[in-house]
């Protein structure tokens, strides 16, 4: 049984829809006011994991993420460019899904932007207002914190000794600032073209806002799961909280998920560090799929440290299953002259059950992979051997698929050149230096090594054994 963690309890559950077989999922999506980093695209990664997982279980899946077009940096840049609020958002939200589309994540079902829902933020304002846990100042209108009880327990704060009836009008506070909060933003000369109108007076929502009706618009006013990084646990989604509790007295969320953040060698990814690296800064399109690999292999809630060497590893490990599908792939194109051997079905079965025992541990992928190597070694040894038989190596096939349609790896794109099978004489040197090994005649493994190398076969050797790839 699928088992998720819920931030706002703290605990490991059993996940049960609200709607048997529908799962409703609300992603907090990019602010397009620059190119998205690494580390946004972990959160992303982290989405696209776990509703293919959702998939993969049986249920139908329905998606929203937002594309935050409004907010206090994009009006500052609009104005600085003197170019239109469409104009200068769109150029990031297309970079964007260039690279959701490289990194292999499956679009959502909507992509809502703020711009284009400023009447259902003006309503839910005025709901607010009607049950008493807004205001209006000055033409602004903020949200109460006093006025909802609640207020602070799903981020853990400390509400002693806040100050009572502060108000705040900036997207972004520190985490100890927790005051009153603003729900539409009185316009200023700075505001320059980006503003609407309302009851409230010309203005703008305020960041938090546009979640909040966005979410309960596509979504109903109770969902199942809304993910979204670390860094959002406060304030964003303690006030989406508030607002959209506030507004109808209902749960608002079942559960809520969140992934953490991806440091550089060491250091957390900053501005001020200038380590917001960028997909297209770690290399080309086989450097993109190695960070995947690298994201989506490991738990969503552990910290991520991205370095040159762990890209290389992923690469590496990415490239080894996709040469073992490729090589299982081709066996699986002759006839069958055997029925499967009960080893061989075990090997199969056991990475299987072990695949969805780590998954359905909150997603626990490092887990699930290792299963999945378990085959993997297992499966280039007895091909190491003398080969597969063909129903062996499709029902091989077929384990690697689902592991694919889970984790999105492209596991059918071979890396390089197309992956020939070996002739049998090589076949035979990579046996003969396999003895050589085991005898520890290290003389005549490097000789045999060589002789490989000058035929284009590339051999690497680990604790689990060698294999080859064409140079």
């Amino acid at each position: 049984m699928l088992q998720l963690y819920d931030t706002a309890t703290r605990d490991k559950t059993a996940f049960e829809p609200l709607e048997q077989g529908l799962v409703r999922i609300y992603t907090c999506g990019p602010t397009i006011w620059d190119h998205a980093h690494i580390g946004n695209f972990r959160s992303f990664l982290f989405a696209d994991v776990l509703k293919r997982y959702l998939r993969y279980s049986g249920y139908q899946v329905h998606h929203v993420m937002n594309l935050t077009d409004v907010d206090d940096r994009i009006v500052q840049r609009v104005g600085e460019e003197d170019v239109s609020l469409q104009e200068y958002t769109q150029r990031y939200a297309e970079a964007f899904f260039q690279d959701a589309e490289a990194l292999n994540i499956e679009p959502a079902d909507v992509y809502p932007r703020p711009s284009e829902h400023i009447d259902d933020m003006v309503d839910l304002i005025a709901k607010l207002i009607d049950r008493g846990v807004a205001y209006e100042r000055d033409g602004s209108v903020y949200y109460s914190i006093s006025a909802f009880p609640e207020y602070g327990c799903f981020a853990r704060l400390d509400m002693a000794g806040m100050r009572d009836g502060a108000r705040v009008d900036t997207d972004k506070y520190d985490k100890d600032d927790a005051r009153d909060f603003v729900l539409w933003k009185a316009w200023t000369e700075a505001d320059g073209d980006v503003v609407w109108e309302s009851p409230y007076g010309r203005g703008r929502p305020g960041w938090h806002l546009e979640c909040s009706a966005m979410s309960m618009k596509y979504l109903g006013q109770v969902f199942d799961i809304h993910t979204g990084g670390v860094d959002l646990i406060f304030p964003h989604h303690q006030n989406e909280i508030a607002q959209s509790q506030g507004a109808t007295g209902e749960p608002f969320v079942r559960r809520w998920m969140h992934n953490e953040f991806v440091n550089i060698d060491g250091v957390g990814m900053s501005k001020s560090e200038g380590n917001n690296l960028r997909l297209s800064d770690i290399g080309g399109q086989e450097e993109v799929e190695a960070f995947r690999y690298f994201a989506v292999t490991a738990h969503y809630r552990s910290t991520l440290n991205f370095t040159s060497d762990a890209l290389a590893a992923s690469k590496s490990a990415l490239g080894r299953i996709r040469r073992l599908r490729e090589r299982l792939s081709q066996a699986g194109n002759g006839e069958s002259e055997n029925a499967i051997s009960e080893a061989e079905m075990d090997s199969i079965a056991r990475a299987r059950d072990g695949f969805r025992e780590g998954m359905d541990d909150d997603l626990n992928a490092a887990k699930a992979m290792a299963a999945v190597f378990g085959f993997v070694n297992d499966a280039e040894k007895r091909i190491a051997a003398g080969g597969v038989d063909a129903a062996v190596a499709m029902a091989g096939v077929d384990l690697l698929d689902e592991v694919d349609s889970v984790l999105g790896l492209g596991l059918d794109r071979v890396d390089g050149a197309e992956i020939k099978e070996l002739p049998p004489e090589l076949e035979g040197l990579l046996k003969q230096r396999d003895e050589a090994r085991r005898s520890k005649d290290w003389g005549e493994a490097d000789r045999l090594r060589d002789e490989l190398a000058a035929a284009g076969i590339e051999v690497r050797d680990s604790p689990e054994g060698s294999e080859w790839s064409w140079k």
